[in-house]
């Protein structure tokens, strides 16, 4: 799952919102100089991707793309299963999305220094052209992938990936209502045991 899936599924809860959301940029065991409830987001975020990594309804989306993005067809899937978490927001929050991203940008603010060197240089552009309200389109999302590919260490176009959302999109959206059911069941399990 990307940014707007692993924020939501933090709850309402500040700290694990803010380490949930800086995780990847967190690597091994680095994440005990956070304080303790930012941990708890770090560690959330691995049992989040571990678990999405492992379910074959993920994987099966991964193999679609994989063909074309190689490596970076994670990635795509991951976006991909934020459009449709952003699509179906209403489903699954009380909040307008709208309202729920402008409070996490403004959260972001609270942290100052806590963030990670390259999460400080990626926010402008998170919350300059609203990323959150972006996967709620397929045009949004293929300007965020395009900015993405921008940033990779080998050439690649995930921009190109909406041909294949657009070619099997109510497969892809099907997928990831039962994948994200499970999700949050497990999530919700993982956090009462934290």
């Amino acid at each position: 799952m990307n940014y707007l899936a692993h924020v939501y599924l933090s709850g309402a809860d500040p700290d694990l919102s803010i380490g949930n959301f800086i995780a990847d940029q967190v690597k091994g065991k680095s994440y005990v100089t956070y304080p303790y409830a930012i941990q708890r987001g770090i560690l959330l975020h691995r049992k989040i991707d571990d678990f999405t990594d492992r379910h074959p309804l993920f994987k099966k989306n991964v193999r679609l793309l994989f063909p074309s993005f190689r490596h970076y067809s994670r990635v795509i899937v991951d976006m991909f299963f934020d459009h449709f978490l952003a699509t179906q927001w209403r489903e699954y929050h009380h909040q307008p999305l709208e309202q729920f991203s402008s409070d996490f940008y403004d959260l972001i603010d609270q942290y100052p220094g806590t963030l990670p060197h390259k999460i400080n240089n990626m926010i402008p552009f998170l919350i300059d052209q609203n990323w959150f309200m972006d996967y709620a389109t397929v045009e949004g999302l293929e300007k965020i992938l395009k900015q993405m590919s921008r940033r990779t260490q080998y050439p690649v176009e995930m921009d190109r990936a909406v041909i294949d959302l657009k070619a099997n999109y109510i497969d892809i959206k099907d997928d990831f209502t039962v994948f994200f059911e499970s999700l949050e069941k497990h999530v919700a399990e993982a956090v009462l045991k934290m």
